[in-house]
């Protein structure tokens, strides 16, 4: 049974997840260049944190949060200023300022264009953010939460929508039942990314 995070927990939980990305490609590129990364980070995923917090739900293995899976109903993966404004995410979207909101969104466009293909006219859930304190790999941490996330949208009948930028990411999705849609190349910082769906289970 995993823990299920708390406002309280918002912190802690925002610097799991900088830490589980501090090496991540994409992250890396959009923010090269910045004088502070970790303010960045710790910004951006709090926005995710603090969304899903709200429209979706955030879990942890246990209470001493080893790693953070992040994960909402498909209608709320595009986010609006209302929306975020509601959720507390938009203080800390501000924090990562104009430039680096200016550059995210023509890197963004083509997948979040893709989901909307992949999966017009269906309901689905889709995993924003998940990862693992760097110090606690290979402990079977990440496989638990998204396992969870499986078991959720099995019980609900609906597939699960995830994205990520390195291609050991691909084979572990695949072994748990994901398939590859499409890969692409995103624009200006030149990245691949893997766009990947798991169908519900019976």
């Amino acid at each position: 049974m995993l823990y299920k995070i708390q406002k309280t927990d918002i912190v802690q939980a925002v610097k799991v997840l900088a830490d589980a990305f501090q090496h991540d490609p994409l992250w890396n590129r959009v923010f090269e260049g910045e004088a502070d990364k970790g303010k960045l980070f710790s910004a951006f995923f709090e926005v995710s944190v603090r969304y899903c917090l709200k429209y979706g739900e955030v879990y942890a293995p246990s209470e001493k949060l080893e790693g953070i899976i992040a994960f909402l109903p498909g209608k709320y993966a595009d986010m609006n200023i209302w929306h975020m404004i509601l959720s507390g995410a938009m203080w800390a979207g501000m924090r990562m300022g104009l430039k680096a909101g200016q550059k995210m969104g023509p890197i963004f466009e083509p997948f979040v264009a893709d989901r909307h293909t992949h999966m017009a006219g269906r309901n689905f859930l889709y995993v924003m953010a998940v990862g693992v304190a760097t110090a606690l790999h290979g402990k079977g941490f990440g496989g638990r939460l998204l396992r969870a996330a499986m078991e959720k949208a099995d019980a609900a009948g609906l597939p699960l929508y995830l994205e990520t930028e390195t291609e050991e990411n691909v084979k572990m999705y695949e072994h748990l039942g994901f398939t590859m849609l499409k890969k692409i190349t995103l624009p200006v910082i030149e990245v691949p990314m893997w766009e990947m769906v798991r169908e519900p289970k019976s």
